[in-house]
């Protein structure tokens, strides 16, 4: 009974005090705790003595208890003081650690951002350049959407995310949003890695050949039709139809046919030997990627450190294709 009063009257009496103390107080009678001595601690403080002494003293008339007392030439703490001692230490620690975290906050170094991406970017370059990026940002918090292009410049348009990197189909919807482009990544034809693989085809005997591709109507295979298009391919002959990269290459390794894909989905499986490239003369084909940020939007310290790190580094990322 006797313990609990007189907790209650030491809360009751540090929550009185509180609003008259200062950090500067408390940093002073914790220098004089742990080195035992005013003069040493006007030393490592830079003040001067009879001012420590006047802001230990402030301190225990504030709090209504001793904190020290002289044992010889040294000064000891009373307990109480090794109570306040204790509190004023973690105070200070807590402080520092809140400096800190506030002056990386300011200067992009620590903060929360979530980031949308669409398939192909999203499952094979960008987890690894955020693991990358862990070394300038080792205190941020980043969760990434792996969505469809349109899914993605949705979410920053809606604030579901702070920014995108994604490709945009023909005719995308990019109002109110402001797109600048990353890189272009390049769209390869593979077939499985068989010996009656041609390393060679011309756009005519494209046209003749069995295609594994994106399901008709996605922005994947609206940007894909466009990019043949472009090179003179209008028709060819859809065998299967897939949704990701992923089940596109599982068929074109068990021979449903050849497909267009980007090269950086199937870097490790044309170094590994599991997919062969097949050139394509005449046909340099590829698809931009860009940086999605809603328009007006301010961006934090933290987002805008993110947003320049993320586009230099996606920029040096050039795709390599495997030597044949």
């Amino acid at each position: 009974m006797f313990q609990a009063i007189f907790i209650f009257k030491w809360v009751y009496v540090m929550q009185s005090a509180l609003s008259h103390l200062s950090l500067h107080k408390i940093a002073v009678f914790c220098a004089v705790a742990d080195h035992g001595s005013v003069t040493r601690a006007a030393e490592q403080l830079a003040i001067a003595q009879p001012v420590v002494t006047a802001h230990v003293r402030a301190l225990s008339d504030k709090l209504g208890v001793a904190l020290t007392r002289r044992r010889g030439r040294r000064i000891e703490l009373t307990e109480e003081g090794r109570r306040v001692h204790a509190w004023g230490a973690d105070l200070l620690r807590r402080a520092r650690d809140l400096e800190q975290a506030l002056a990386e906050t300011r200067e992009g170094r620590r903060g929360t951002a979530t980031l949308a991406a669409s398939m192909t970017f999203g499952s094979y370059v960008l987890p690894r350049l955020l693991v990358d990026s862990r070394a300038r940002f080792p205190d941020a918090d980043l969760a990434v959407q792996v969505v469809s292009p349109r899914a993605a410049t949705q979410s920053v348009r809606d604030g579901g995310c702070d920014m995108a990197f994604t490709i945009l189909e023909p005719g995308h919807d990019i109002d109110g949003l402001d797109v600048a482009p990353m890189r272009q990544e390049p769209l390869i034809l593979i077939g499985a890695a068989r010996p009656e693989t041609p390393q060679t085809l011309s756009p005519a005997q494209l046209e003749t050949l069995p295609f594994v591709a994106a399901q008709a109507g996605t922005p994947r295979r609206a940007i894909e039709d466009h990019a043949l298009m472009a090179a003179g391919i209008g028709t060819r002959r859809i065998a299967l139809e897939l949704g990701h990269a992923e089940a596109i290459k599982q068929a074109v390794r068990a021979g449903a046919g050849v497909a267009f894909v980007f090269l950086s989905s199937v870097q490790d499986d044309l170094a590994t030997g599991t997919l062969a490239r097949i050139d394509t003369p005449g046909m340099a084909l590829s698809v931009p990627i860009y940086l999605v940020r809603r328009r007006g939007r301010p961006l934090s310290p933290f987002h805008a450190a993110l947003a320049d790190h993320l586009t230099q580094a996606i920029r040096a990322d050039t795709p390599v294709s495997a030597a044949k």
